[in-house]
C-alpha cells in the first residue's frame, strides 16, 4: 500500500496501517473495543468536545479488515441491530384535541432533550404510534426537540441526525467536490422526523416550530458535539405531503430524489420520490462546506 487512504475523515498511510498491525499482534487478548480505544488514545483522535472517537476507530478497523489490510481478533459477541431490538413503550400521552390559534395556545416551549431520557422515550413512543415512518432512532450525531405547552403536554417532536451521503440536487446546490463532501458532510444535519401529534390542530404551528428550532440548531449542535452545522436538509415524500411548512419557513427546494434507496445496491428497488429541501444556517455556508 503506497497510496494514501482517505477513511473516517482522515488520511492513512502505510506506517499507520503497520502500527495497527503491531498493536493487534502485541495484544492478542484485546477485544476490538479495547483495540479501538487504545488506537484512538494513541492518535489523540477526539471530537470537538474532547471525547475519544473510539467508535470511529473501530469502524476504520472494520473497513481495513474488509480490504485485507489488517486481521482483527474474532468478535466476542454477534452485533445486534440496536434500533430493531429496542422496545419502545406505548404512547401514554393525552389524546384529547388541542385546537385554536398560536396566540390562544399560550406559552409553548421548544427544548432540546438529549439529556432528558424520559422525554426522549415519550417522543419515541409518539413517533412510533403516529409518524408514518415509525421510530428507528438516530445513528451518529443527533439532536432531538420536544414542543410542549404550559401544562407540559407534548405537542410535537423533531429529530435531526446525519446527512444523506448521496443527494445530487443538494450537492449541486452547495457546489462542493467529492473530497470536500467526504470531509465536511458532518456539517450538514438531516431533519429525519417532524411530528405534530394528530390531535393538535393549530394553524401555522409547524412553520413556527421550524423557525424556533432553526434559530438554535447551530448553537445546540456545537454545544453537544464541539462543531457547528452549516446547512440542514430534509426529504419530503411527495405522495404524502406538499412541504408547505418548509416552504413557509423559507427552506429552499433543490430538486427531487431519483426514487432509489441507499439499500438499492442492484438498482432494482423503487421507493417514493421525495422533494429535497435545504436551509442554510450561515450566510457563509458555501465557504464552510466547499472552502
Amino acid at each position: 500500500m503506497n497510496e494514501v487512504l482517505r477513511m473516517q475523515g482522515r488520511d492513512w498511510v502505510l506506517g499507520d496501517i503497520e502500527r495497527m498491525r503491531q498493536q493487534i499482534a502485541e495484544n492478542p487478548a484485546w477485544s476490538r473495543r479495547r483495540l479501538s480505544e487504545a488506537l484512538a488514545e494513541e492518535w489523540d483522535w477526539r471530537n470537538g468536545n474532547g471525547r475519544l472517537k473510539d467508535m470511529a476507530a473501530r469502524t476504520l478497523l472494520v473497513k481495513l479488515e474488509a480490504r485485507g489490510l489488517v486481521q482483527l481478533p474474532p468478535r466476542r459477541q454477534n452485533p445486534s441491530n440496536r434500533m430493531t431490538a429496542r422496545r419502545i413503550a406505548d404512547f401514554d400521552g393525552e389524546l384529547t384535541p388541542v385546537k385554536g390559534t398560536l396566540d390562544s395556545a399560550g406559552l409553548l416551549t421548544v427544548r432540546e432533550i438529549s439529556a432528558e431520557p424520559a422525554m426522549r422515550e415519550h417522543c419515541a413512543a409518539a413517533m412510533e404510534r403516529f409518524h408514518y415512518l415509525g421510530c428507528r432512532g438516530a445513528v451518529g450525531e443527533n439532536l432531538q426537540y420536544a414542543v410542549t405547552n404550559k401544562a407540559g403536554r407534548l405537542l410535537a417532536c423533531l429529530l435531526f441526525g446525519a446527512a444523506a451521503w448521496k443527494c445530487r440536487s443538494r450537492d449541486e446546490f452547495i457546489g462542493w467536490s467529492a473530497p470536500q463532501k467526504q470531509e465536511r458532510l458532518g456539517q450538514i444535519a438531516n431533519n429525519s422526523r417532524f411530528l405534530i401529534l394528530p390531535m393538535v390542530e393549530i394553524p401555522h404551528l409547524a412553520s413556527w416550530i421550524l423557525g424556533q428550532v432553526l434559530k438554535r440548531l447551530r448553537r445546540d449542535w456545537e454545544a453537544k458535539y464541539g462543531h457547528s452545522v452549516a446547512l440542514v436538509e430534509t426529504f419530503v415524500d411527495r405522495e404524502r405531503f406538499r412541504g408547505t411548512c418548509y416552504r413557509a419557513s423559507n427552506w429552499i427546494h433543490t430538486g427531487t430524489t431519483t426514487g432509489r434507496s441507499r439499500q438499492d445496491r442492484c438498482h432494482t428497488l423503487q421507493v417514493p420520490l421525495k422533494d429535497v429541501y435545504v436551509y442554510p444556517l450561515s450566510r457563509r455556508f458555501r465557504q464552510e462546506l466547499a472552502g
